[in-house]
């Protein structure tokens, strides 16, 4: 028994995503050795995905509910389903990263974590960690920093100074950027866990058309909200579409954040300065800039160009202002998720579940294993805490779908079993 992480949104679940799991099941045995030849695959028999909930990390609405989300993941491959909480699914790469890795090292029998990146090397990231380990580099990336230029651009210039072009080139990448994340993570945790990783093809990330039968999710989404969803299906697994057409049927798809715009502006011009300053993610001042847009725009994409500046990007934006609606406070995203909760599982996420009852009883002191929203009862405060901001969060996801459903859906829903007996 082999078992892999994967990190991922589903958002929606499309043909890209079926290659990756094609890919880390596939026989083989990780990444490439230095010089050698790329292997054919992870070699995984079992796939566990830790997977972002109402709320994803680009800061929108997810397009379907996480139920659907689900469902679709278990039939494109997946065998069980566990859910990233709304700190870390609404947090940078950094915390991102850091709470799915936390989530698959605490279910405590995962071997290896697969990821997509541009380059496919999971080495050459590695180097880039390394890099970033260096005593010098947090001086140099703050010398950068203190002359106004992005995170990201003050990174990438610091590991160029450090490793040169070509390493630094890595991280203008997304996916490349995002598995450096995860490597981080891994380290951080001490963790056994194999980093392996599949080169992205087909339509890269964002890509605003396709590549043959791959497209990207945002391409996709847009198909799905223009309402060409014969076109969109074209992108997505067979087996998966009917999932999406029931969805669609019953009003549950595509969200919208238009549908909450008022909502949203209408939470924000209740907070003060103090109120936003204390919002994950906020910095050198940029409460204030946030404060003062608030006043003046009557609309997100407006509140968006007034706050954003090259220092600021718009994803970052986008996530503080969701963060801001929701309620989410800061610093949960710099600590491990308290909890794993199973969204779904199929015959092998079973198997999956059994394993980590074993291993978590073997090393003991990990996080609990949620099924059932009626186990909150018996958690701790923060875990009780964290559940409540998810519900409180799920009931306002409903007001962007077309046909909103009543309050209640984390309680209602159970775990998804797909071909239990």
């Amino acid at each position: 028994m082999k078992i892999a992480g994967i990190v991922a949104e589903y958002n929606p679940f499309h043909k890209g995503h079926a290659l990756h799991i094609e890919r880390t099941r596939a026989p083989g045995g990780g990444s490439p050795p230095v010089g050698g030849p790329p292997p054919v695959g992870g070699g995984a028999t079992h796939v566990v995905a830790v997977m972002s909930g109402s709320f994803v990390q680009r800061g929108e609405p997810a397009l379907l509910p996480k139920a659907d989300r689900v469902r679709a993941a278990l039939l494109g491959g997946v065998d069980l389903v566990l859910e990233l909480p709304l700190p870390w699914a609404l947090s940078s790469a950094e915390g991102f990263a850091f709470g799915a890795v936390s989530i698959l090292e605490s279910l405590g029998c995962v071997d290896m974590l697969s990821f997509g990146s541009e380059c496919g090397d999971a080495q050459r990231l590695e180097r880039v960690v390394s890099v970033m380990e260096e005593e010098r580099f947090s001086s140099l990336l703050r010398y950068h920093l203190d002359h106004g230029i992005s995170f990201p651009e003050a990174r990438q210039r610091t590991v160029k100074e450090l490793a040169g072009e070509k390493t630094a080139a890595l991280l203008e990448s997304p996916n490349n950027t995002l598995g450096i994340e995860y490597i981080k993570a891994l380290r951080r945790l001490s963790s056994a866990m194999t980093p392996y990783t599949i080169r992205r093809l087909g339509a890269g990330h964002d890509e605003e058309r396709p590549v043959g039968d791959v497209a990207s999710a945002s391409y996709i989404r847009r198909l799905y909200r223009a309402g060409r969803v014969i076109d969109a299906a074209a992108y997505q697994p067979r087996g998966v579409c009917p999932v999406v057409d029931e969805a669609l049927r019953a009003g549950r798809c595509p969200a919208e954040e238009e549908r909450l715009e008022r909502a949203v502006l209408a939470r924000l011009r209740t907070l003060t300065a103090q109120e936003l300053a204390a919002l994950p993610g906020v910095s050198e001042g940029l409460e204030n800039r946030l404060y003062e847009g608030v006043r003046r725009a009557g609309s997100l994409p407006q509140l968006y160009g007034l706050i954003k500046t090259k220092r600021y990007p718009l994803t970052r934006l986008r996530r503080l202002v969701w963060s801001a609606f929701l309620g989410v406070p800061a610093g949960w995203e710099r600590q491990a998720p308290p909890y794993i909760r199973v969204l779904g599982a199929g015959p092998g996420g079973r198997e999956i579940l059994t394993a980590a009852k074993q291993a978590r009883r073997e090393r003991g002191g990990l996080p609990p294993l949620v099924s059932r929203a009626a186990q909150f009862e018996q958690l701790d405060d923060r875990c009780r805490a964290l559940f409540a901001l998810e519900c409180r969060a799920t009931d306002l996801y409903a007001l962007s779908l077309p046909t909103p459903p009543p309050c209640g859906a984390e309680c209602t829903t159970g775990m998804i079993k797909q071909g239990w007996d």
